[in-house]
């Protein structure tokens, strides 16, 4: 039996609507969770919105809203996000969720039954936009001579009693952590970490005085939890601790949190201080994936150039969309991206290579034989393009996304693809059907066993695209997994199957470049 396998991505805090970097990390995420489920894993994936803390609280005061109002209302357009990206998960946690109160307080009550918690007068550097503490070497000076967090944000200086976990008592342990290959990846994340955590670790702040809005303290009325602390709970919220259910049981710890290269300190050195005191489990990887660039810079409301992953969705198809993503950026290094390159890449690759190979094969089996298959005798062309396929496939691709490494596995698929437009420019099977129509059988129906290979592996991608072409092979949703890739019996039942070629649909129209606006 196959293990089973937990995804997380991070939860997005929503103070304001969607961009395209959440998009990027909840595409690449169900990518991840659709290709275990195709490998045979049963899968959880989670995802959802970080709610509390000061900059949701000053942003709905801004607003005249009550923080709650402000969370309910942007919360949504998260969770549209997901749903309008074909994005399966099988939870969307929220942090105002009761059973995350819950959660929340009952490893609050485990670190301090360790002995991990105390209380003192935390005086020091806080950045509202990054909800995170700094010391102060580690800010820079703005133009105006402000100082800013290592994210460029600003920072202000905090006094106030908190409640402060003794983070240093683990620096050996999370050292040894890091130290482990697997856990932090990519490496140059890990070697950040690694350097940060030798640097020496100070206990930290976890809760706050000046506002109300988040996690109460248990016995600390006055107190609320410090985000993170709430946040990064949520991971185990969904499989109902503390209680010990059955999704606990079956899929703690995670196999994966997946998260921006900007979080991996909360995530590498907090989550694990806080699970190492509550003595629970450590999730198996993480991974801090890179951001993305519009046309090679940063994303920002000053520079005008925040982009609307629906907007992008909608104007190329959320397949195009996810296919790009994953193909263009190498997965945990930065990318660049632009309607020009969407457009470059998905013609290129998904219509004139993929789409019309799919197109004229189908076409012309309708036209040539009638749609109707029949068994054949494969020349040793055909093997070698069939080898050549199933390898890409069942192996190539695989292997690559088994180590997130999905713009090589789409680059040896998109080979496979390529093969096979040579082969038919090669066999020329509109000339073998004056000169030899057994033969122009025998190529067509050796593209259709092709085809079906490559559909079936690009399904985590482009799963509705993926689908709709199975569809027209006569493929059944049963049969649709990696593991079938081996099955060299489904041909000849689909032959007795009679099943009928009908006149296929394009899946990948060619894509128009978006018009020029006047200078």
């Amino acid at each position: 039996m196959a293990q089973p396998f937990y995804i997380t991505t991070a939860i997005s805090y929503p103070n304001g609507r969607p961009h395209i970097g959440h998009a990027y990390e909840a595409i690449a995420a169900d990518v991840i969770a659709r290709f275990q489920r195709q490998m045979g894993r049963e899968v959880r994936f989670q995802t959802g919105t970080d709610e509390h803390g000061l900059k949701m609280a000053r942003k709905a005061e801004e607003q005249g809203i009550t923080p709650r109002e402000l969370a309910d209302e942007m919360s949504g357009y998260f969770r549209e996000m997901c749903d309008g990206l074909n994005v399966r998960y099988d939870r969307f946690i929220r942090t105002v969720d009761e059973d995350h109160h819950r959660a929340s307080q009952a490893i609050w009550q485990a670190m301090e039954a360790k002995g991990d918690l105390y209380l003192d007068r935390y005086e020091g550097w806080y950045s509202v936009r990054d909800e995170a503490y700094y010391d102060e070497k580690e800010l820079t000076a703005g133009e105006g001579g402000e100082k800013l967090s290592p994210q460029g944000t600003p920072v202000e200086w905090t006094v106030e009693e908190s409640w402060f976990f003794r983070l240093s008592k683990y620096q050996d342990k999370l050292l040894e952590l890091l130290q482990k290959p697997g856990f932090l990846e990519p490496e140059s994340r890990r070697n950040e970490m690694v350097a940060f955590v030798s640097g020496g670790l100070k206990d930290l702040s976890v809760s706050r005085t000046s506002f109300d809005w988040g996690v109460g303290v248990p016995g600390s009325d006055e107190h609320v939890m410090y985000v993170w602390v709430d946040a990064l709970t949520n991971y185990v919220t969904g499989l109902g601790y503390p209680d010990k259910t059955d999704l606990w049981e079956t899929f703690w710890p995670a196999d994966l949190h997946l998260i921006g290269k900007d979080i991996v300190r909360f995530h590498t050195i907090y989550w694990p201080a806080f699970l190492m005191s509550a003595d629970i489990p450590l999730p198996k990887k993480v991974f801090g994936h890179g951001f993305l660039l519009n046309r090679g810079q940063k994303e920002s409301k000053s520079l005008g150039n925040v982009t609307d992953p629906m907007a992008l969705a909608e104007q190329f198809g959320v397949d195009t969309l996810r296919y790009f993503l994953l193909r263009e950026v190498h997965f945990g290094q930065d990318g660049s991206y632009s309607p020009e390159a969407i457009v470059t890449r998905a013609n290129a690759e998904l219509a004139n290579s993929f789409g019309n190979l799919v197109q004229r094969t189908l076409s012309m089996i309708v036209k040539n034989m009638d749609g109707v298959l029949e068994r054949f005798e494969r020349a040793p062309e055909d093997g070698k393009l069939l080898g050549d396929v199933n390898r890409a496939c069942a192996k190539t691709l695989p292997e690559e996304f088994e180590k997130l490494n999905f713009s090589v596995g789409i680059e040896a698929w998109m080979q496979a693809v390529y093969a096979c437009n040579q082969y038919v420019d090669e066999q020329a099977p509109w000339t073998l059907k004056k000169t030899d129509p057994e033969r122009m059988k025998a190529v067509l129906q050796t593209l259709f066993i092709a085809i079906r290979d490559l559909a079936i592996a690009i399904q985590p991608v482009v799963p509705e695209k993926a689908a709709a072409i199975l569809d027209q092979l006569g493929i059944g949703a049963e049969a649709r997994s990696f593991a079938d890739l081996a099955n060299a019996a489904w041909f000849d039942r689909l032959v007795e199957s009679g099943f009928p070629v009908a006149k296929p649909t394009p899946a990948f129209p060619r894509l128009e470049l978006p018009a020029q606006e006047d200078a």
